[in-house]
């Protein structure tokens, strides 16, 4: 009597060897076997390497032309930040997109666009993605996502909080992360705490500046609206907020930024004031993206886990494509706080 693998051997001589062929041989659904294939890092290892050992012995190749076909796919998944020109940072773009494609499969192509890029949204033809991931960063891609829930597509909502039982959300504890970072800095004995904020229509900046409030008046700790100023999220708003923070009479001894390229600019302001860091002015970002590790000084910041972020949208997402259920709608994936030498202890 002939093993499945005889018969699949046999086939593949005549018939192109699918999904559905390794996953009867692996014992597992059609679904992991192609996200196995991506290697998907939410597949267990051996998993993995079982089903591309079995696809290599197969010579599995896909075939992209036939899959849409059958399945009726475009295979195509859209990718909406609140703005893409303002606001966003090459750092957060490419985490974003790293994160995305290491769960989509090869044969998906991943559209970019940015809802307040697009003049009129609502006439976008959104069939021809077989599904949506919002980066949310604004409370005003509320009408965006009304639209998307009566064209009926499946969307996932990453990186903002969203009320909306319906719809399923994938975020981080942003004000958890400020909470440790201020806390720490009230530890080493700083009072006179400074804020550089980001776009203020964006709901990030207000949620982190919350928490920062919030926390200082759980201390006991004054709040000095001279050392609260707004950027946009760029290098070049961070220099220009910390230095009219530096103009003010009297310094804060801390100062809290709302991302990472935001810290950079503010420590090349303070070092263009003549003054160092830490020793005159510490500093804390919020990101930890690669830079903040290699200036000089490497800086205190919030890890924010937007990799994982996008990699558990991306995984409903295609959840939601393939019709299986989503128990989890809600998922907050906590931060934490990466000590390095940007915040001195007030002697």
């Amino acid at each position: 009597m002939k093993t499945d693998m005889n018969l699949i051997h046999e086939r593949k001589e005549l018939f192109m060897v699918t999904i559905k062929d390794i996953a009867k041989l692996a014992g597992v659904s059609h679904t992991t076997v192609s996200r196995a294939l991506n290697n998907n890092p939410l597949i267990k290892k051996e998993t993995r390497e079982q089903i591309q050992k079995i696809a290599k012995e197969l010579n599995y190749a896909p075939n992209f032309n036939a899959k849409s076909l059958v399945n009726q796919k475009n295979y195509m998944i859209g990718l909406f930040f609140s703005s893409i020109s303002q606001g966003t940072s090459s750092s957060f773009l490419v985490d974003t997109i790293k994160g995305i494609r290491s769960i989509l499969d090869d044969s998906y192509t991943l559209s970019i666009e940015g809802i307040e890029d697009i003049q009129h949204w609502e006439h976008v033809n959104f069939q021809r993605y077989d599904g949506i991931l919002v980066m949310s960063q604004s409370d005003g891609d509320h009408a965006f996502l009304l639209h998307l829930k009566k064209q009926m597509i499946p969307f996932v909502v990453v990186n903002r909080h969203i009320k909306d039982s319906e719809i399923i959300n994938v975020v981080a504890d942003d004000a958890k992360g400020v909470t440790q970072a201020i806390e720490y800095a009230i530890s080493l004995g700083h009072e006179k705490i400074g804020y550089i904020g980001g776009r203020e229509s964006f709901h990030s900046a207000n949620e982190r500046r919350n928490a920062l409030v919030v926390c200082l008046k759980k201390k006991g700790l004054p709040i000095n609206e001279n050392y609260f100023v707004s950027g946009d999220y760029s290098l070049e708003s961070g220099f220009q907020a910390m230095t009219k923070l530096l103009q003010s009479q009297r310094q804060p001894s801390l100062v809290f930024c709302a991302n990472d390229d935001m810290a950079i600019g503010a420590i090349r302001a303070i070092n263009a004031y003549g003054l160092r860091v830490p020793e005159d002015v510490s500093i804390i970002g919020f990101d930890d993206t690669p830079l903040s590790s290699y200036l000089n000084p490497p800086f205190t910041t919030v890890q924010k886990p937007l990799k994982k972020i996008s990699q558990f949208g991306t995984s409903l997402l295609l959840q939601l494509i393939e019709g299986e259920p989503i128990t989890n709608m809600k998922v907050e994936i906590p931060t934490s706080l990466v000590k390095r030498h940007s915040v001195a202890r007030i002697k």
